[in-house]
């Protein structure tokens, strides 16, 4: 994906709706640039048109949120932090053989996010992510499968399974 394209995708996640002359307009010098990273975001199903009668609106997907989430984990500048708060973070995903895909997806974003799972839905981290999988649940409206607790209260036998997951 180009960078016109993340950029673009990050602008549409701010806002419901975004007139496509103002993103061409951030980017004056590139703007036939900026059309072509549109183009290519509403082809891969990332991005939407909408037309109204005198302007055109560009707004993202679910699948270009997920997109966007997943990029956001792989990206250099998403490295896990390596400082400790004391917080475990820990989500319950529990969603039915009919949502296999999304549950497939979300096991690999906890993983990217340097989750472990340690029963059959329960995932734990160290690592403050908890307001990205916050957005992700509200995104794919899972009321009561995905709970999410932050914690810094375990006992002492799982704070030590815990220790030597994470190496704490």
């Amino acid at each position: 994906m180009s960078s016109h394209s993340k950029k673009i995708l990050k602008k549409l996640a701010e806002k419901p709706a975004i007139l496509i002359e103002n993103l061409k307009e951030e980017d004056a010098k590139s703007s036939y640039a900026v059309s072509r990273a549109l183009k290519a975001l509403v082809e891969g199903k990332y991005a939407e048109i909408h037309q109204s009668e005198r302007q055109n609106y560009a707004k993202i997907t679910p699948q270009g949120k997920s997109k966007l989430n997943t990029m956001l984990l792989q990206g250099e500048d998403a490295l896990v932090p390596q400082t400790w708060d004391g917080f475990w973070r820990i989500i319950l995903l529990d969603l039915p053989e009919s949502r296999k895909n999304e549950r497939e997806s979300l096991r690999y974003l906890l993983k990217k996010a340097g989750f472990v799972c340690l029963k059959n839905s329960a995932w734990i981290s160290p690592y403050p992510f908890e307001h990205l999988f916050t957005n992700i649940k509200k995104d794919l409206d899972l009321t009561t499968e995905m709970m999410i607790m932050v914690t810094q209260f375990i006992d002492k036998e799982t704070k030590k399974v815990l220790f030597e997951a994470f190496g704490k």
